[in-house]
């Protein structure tokens, strides 16, 4: 892991991170928040967890006589969303987001919801002021922000396009590759996610963990090969014979730690979910946590 940085720092002219206190193994050295402007009104993009300490900080990185205008949330996980309407209620700026934490799931994934476990970190009670659609271009204090629809990690998931900066929330980080743990996380969307961002051509993305990504393309592009790659060696797996969800996260995953076999799994049944969407293996019931898979 690189070096902590500084609670808040200037990435640009009119550009502030303030970086919460909640560092883990899934979150880095913590959820970063931005602060966009540089006139009395301020735009905040992610206001993370609600702690108390986090709150005030993002107060305090906002020169004396500013305020925030917009609170504008990526996706509704408690390390995003958490501190949304505390913040909201401190400094009378509403929440915008694409939705509730059920926004934008695919039909696929209501339908298969019952049977999948996940719901990791959900901000089960978010409920933002406004909803904000795809391409909705916002006319703020810091200029024109553009949401775009881009669900994958999870189906509310937004980024945010301003100017060439877009803020990619955790669909696409430069430190990890995004978790995508099913309902919420869809595999076939995150592909389809990719590639709108890699049309819309961002020169910098800001993510909600780690550090900005210099060279988006490559990375989006890259992430994309990790997942095809990673459901080849499904595919290799399972021709060796049918097997469960956690035997085969561990013929895939071959040198993980235990402690990250977790999330391992939820990204290999979101692989398995989509490839029996192309009809390239079966379960033998109703696909779930507990389905026996096999190829076709």
């Amino acid at each position: 892991m690189q070096t902590r940085p500084e609670t808040i720092t200037e990435l640009a002219p009119g550009l502030l991170r303030i970086l919460a206190p909640n560092p883990s193994p899934m979150t880095y050295w913590g959820t970063n928040s931005y602060l966009l402007g540089e006139g009395t009104e301020r735009v905040l993009i992610d206001p993370g967890p609600d702690l108390a300490r986090h709150r005030e900080a993002l107060l305090a990185a906002l020169p004396s006589g500013t305020r925030i205008s917009h609170i504008l949330v990526t996706h509704a996980h408690l390390d995003h969303s958490g501190g949304a309407r505390a913040l909201s209620q401190a400094t009378g700026a509403p929440v915008l987001a694409f939705g509730d934490a059920l926004a934008g799931r695919s039909p696929h994934m209501v339908a298969l919801s019952e049977t999948l476990g996940g719901g990791e970190g959900v901000d089960a009670g978010f409920s933002p002021d406004a909803i904000l659609s795809h391409g909705t271009v916002l006319d703020t204090p810091a200029g024109p922000i553009e949401a775009l629809h881009t669900p994958g990690h999870m189906g509310n998931h937004l980024c945010f396009a301003w100017g060439g900066e877009l803020f990619s929330g955790d669909l696409i980080m430069g430190w990890s590759s995004s978790l995508i743990s099913p309902p919420d996380g869809d595999a076939a969307a995150f592909r389809q996610s990719c590639a709108l961002l890699l049309e819309h051509a961002p020169t910098r993305l800001h993510p909600g963990h780690g550090a900005p990504v210099e060279t988006p393309r490559a990375r989006i592009e890259f992430l994309l090969r990790h997942r095809a790659e990673r459901e080849a060696q499904i595919l290799s797996a399972l021709a060796q014979g049918p097997m469960d969800l956690l035997t085969l996260t561990r013929a895939v995953y071959t040198d993980l730690p235990e402690t990250h076999l977790p999330a391992a799994t939820r990204n290999t049944l979101a692989h398995l979910i989509d490839l029996s969407l192309q009809n390239r293996l079966k379960a033998q019931s109703k696909i779930g946590i507990n389905a026996i898979f096999s190829v076709t």
